[in-house]
């Protein structure tokens, strides 16, 4: 059994239930919804559903990232059992919670001097982040050293490819990512801007489809490109979305008729209420492994 505990954020966008499953504690964000803060807890204090409802009622959210101090209380729970960790965090290029975690192991080293806390930039956010936890997992479990693993995650992480749709702008105008008139244009006429996570772990535009099937095909289309052996991808297939269920069957459905090696169905995820406050309802977000690091 390993001397180590893995340990990742919230915002990996997997269910409590399965963190639980692959032995992975996780620390919560925190958000704003109306007049009220909660914590990100995937969904145990406030269902998705909820969330989403509210959103789409024009409740206001805000988000923010566990402090420093919540960091080390986080680790030295773990510290005082005389465990090592190896802690995955939200990619750097969204978020600043890496740097606040960073922190918290370099000040926690002063007091546990023969202990390691490991922490690495996922470059990679909602399900993608949750993929990457889940393979990491699955290598620990292997028997994987400390070290080991920590080498094998930060080879991997640039695997995991990220693509994403959205089926309503109006959150992306709201945080900046696209302009107010753009957002007007692409709401009128049914544009959904295609979206990747770059190497840097920043999200881009990378194209725009007209309607929401187009958009989907596009998806399925940049996963024949870029997943290992191409449409004979016999890997983990996981997908998240927000308050779109139709949009994610058509995608599920799509890959399905299109990659007939996969050991096992796509699992879709909610996209969590960090990642999803910045998104709001209507996304969708594709996530599998390449060969190579994603462009």
């Amino acid at each position: 059994m390993s001397d180590y505990v893995l340990t990742a954020g919230s915002t990996a966008d997997l269910t409590a239930e399965l963190f639980e499953q692959i032995r992975v504690p996780f620390i919560g964000f925190h958000f704003e919804l109306g007049d009220g803060w909660y914590i990100d807890d995937c969904g145990k204090t406030l269902p998705m559903s909820e969330f989403y409802s509210r959103m789409a009622a024009g409740e206001v959210t805000k988000t923010s990232q566990p402090n420093v101090q919540e960091y080390e209380d986080f680790f030295r729970s773990y510290l005082d059992k005389g465990m090592d960790i190896i802690h995955i965090e939200l990619s750097s290029g969204i978020s600043g919670a890496f740097n606040s975690a960073s922190l918290a192991a370099s000040t926690l080293s002063e007091d546990y001097p023969d202990r390691k806390v490991l922490v690495i930039d996922s470059l990679a956010a909602s399900s993608g982040y949750g993929l990457l936890v889940y393979r990491a997992a699955e290598m620990r479990d292997e028997g994987l050293s400390l070290q080991e693993l920590y080498d094998w995650t930060m080879n991997a992480r640039l695997k995991v490819y990220h693509w994403f749709i959205s089926t309503d702008l109006t959150y992306y105008v709201r945080g900046g990512r696209i302009s107010k008139a753009a957002g007007f244009v692409g709401n009128a006429l049914n544009i959904c801007p295609v979206m990747k996570v770059d190497p840097e772990g920043k999200l881009t535009i990378v194209s725009k489809a007209r309607g929401v099937r187009r958009a989907v095909k596009e998806l399925v289309h940049q996963m024949e490109l870029g997943a290992s052996f191409g449409t004979s991808y016999s890997g983990p297939v996981f997908l998240s979305e927000s308050a779109c269920a139709e949009t994610s069957g058509l995608c599920v459905q799509l890959i399905k008729e299109n990659f007939h090696e996969l050991k096992e169905d796509p699992r879709v995820f909610d996209i969590g209420t960090t990642i999803g406050s910045h998104t709001g309802p209507g996304t969708v977000a594709l996530f599998f492994l390449g060969e190579s690091d994603r462009t």
